[in-house]
């Protein structure tokens, strides 16, 4: 029987790569709807191609070839056996609560639904019997490595360390834009990108996985592995460590999510080969270079809204950096003010999220003027 499957954010990165796994795949999946936002022209490719029945885009007259819905409307469409919820931002929260509420289980590839809301989403989810399938190659490779997580005793994430690993906490101050893009492993947004040369994407990964796998902060570490080819490991309690190596590439962690518990021949470049590989190196991350770190862990150990303060702020401050209002360095003393002034909730409503995220985006951009 062929799996159904929407997409949301069809026309990012993740989304692009997820219909090039699709295509692979061939009759093993039909895909119901694809959700784009101003991109419509590759939208409408896309529609062309792999024939979905609805779609959303920004403007819903430019949709050629489907029917206009909402991205709640597709994540209610119970038809659909699994969501890749692989839009960039909060706008992918609602939208996965919704499918959760209908029994729909998710690929997820949005740091947000996590951060800003893990201690609703995961229980909502657990409630529901709905599988929340990690897509970030981190967490993927964790849950690939997981057959009992009551035998865990640690979960290390791994970290490229990004463009900025070798070079000095001066040279950093003065980054360019153009620097800061410049991911040497990874091709990804610009957003994300910006997040990985702060090293503030490990952290929200840190607080996503505490959510995926009810770990706590102290049994979370995160080591810089410049090659990324161990994408991630877990430490049982034994002694034994089981890690989870690749190329790098996002086609295998998308389609890890989609096809689970199953593993099927898909998209695959050349087969893996330690002799090629040859070396593995393994640091400690720099604290002091890479504060976003720190201030990740200690928003998670806090709990509530503290994660949003975090998450908000911080994207904030990387548009405004990618905009030149404001230097690499600048980020990360934003959001450590913003979460300094910052009142805690410690068990905030959906609502009272979303009305925090929009009142700290509001304070932050108050000033970089």
């Amino acid at each position: 029987m062929r799996k159904k499957i929407s997409i949301l954010g069809s026309t990012g990165s993740i989304g692009r790569q997820a219909l090039e796994v699709l295509e692979k795949l061939g009759d093993c999946f039909e895909v119901v709807a694809l959700a784009a936002g101003n991109n419509t022209e590759l939208l409408n490719e896309q529609i062309k191609k792999f024939k979905p029945r609805y779609a959303y885009a920004a403007d819903k007259n430019a949709i050629e070839g489907a029917k206009y819905v909402s991205m709640e409307e597709i994540c209610s469409n119970k038809e659909n056996d699994i969501i890749l919820v692989a839009v960039s931002g909060r706008i992918g929260l609602r939208p996965t609560i919704t499918a959760i509420n209908n029994g729909i289980n998710i690929a997820l590839a949005n740091k947000e639904t996590l951060v800003m809301a893990g201690d609703i989403v995961m229980p909502l989810a657990k409630s529901k019997g709905v599988n929340i399938l990690p897509v970030d190659s981190e967490h993927s490779a964790i849950h690939q490595c997981i057959k009992d997580l009551s035998q865990v005793d640690k979960l290390i994430i791994t970290a490229s360390g990004g463009p900025f690993l070798r070079k000095t906490i001066d040279e950093m101050k003065n980054a360019t834009v153009e620097q800061a893009l410049a991911h040497p492993r990874w091709n990804m947004g610009k957003k994300i990108t910006v997040d990985s040369a702060t090293l503030m994407n490990k952290g929200l990964e840190v607080i996503e996985a505490h959510h995926l796998f009810n770990m706590s902060y102290d049994q979370i570490d995160v080591v810089v592995h410049p090659q990324s080819i161990v994408h991630s490991a877990v430490e049982y309690k034994d002694g034994s460590v089981i890690a989870q190596l690749g190329l790098p590439s996002m086609h295998i962690p998308i389609q890890y999510a989609i096809t689970y518990p199953n593993r099927i021949e898909g998209i695959k470049s050349k087969s893996f080969s330690f002799s090629e590989i040859a070396r593995l190196d393994f640091e400690a991350p720099d604290w002091n270079k890479f504060k976003a770190l720190k201030l990740a862990y200690n928003a998670g150990k806090i709990g509530g809204t503290a994660s949003v303060c975090l998450n908000a702020a911080n994207e904030e401050a990387v548009f405004a950096f990618l905009k030149g209002e404001i230097k690499l360095f600048d980020i990360i003393d934003s959001v450590e003010k913003m979460m300094q002034k910052h009142v805690v909730i410690k068990n905030p409503s959906l609502d009272d999220i979303f009305e925090l995220d929009n009142e700290i985006r509001i304070k932050a951009r108050e000033l970089f003027k």
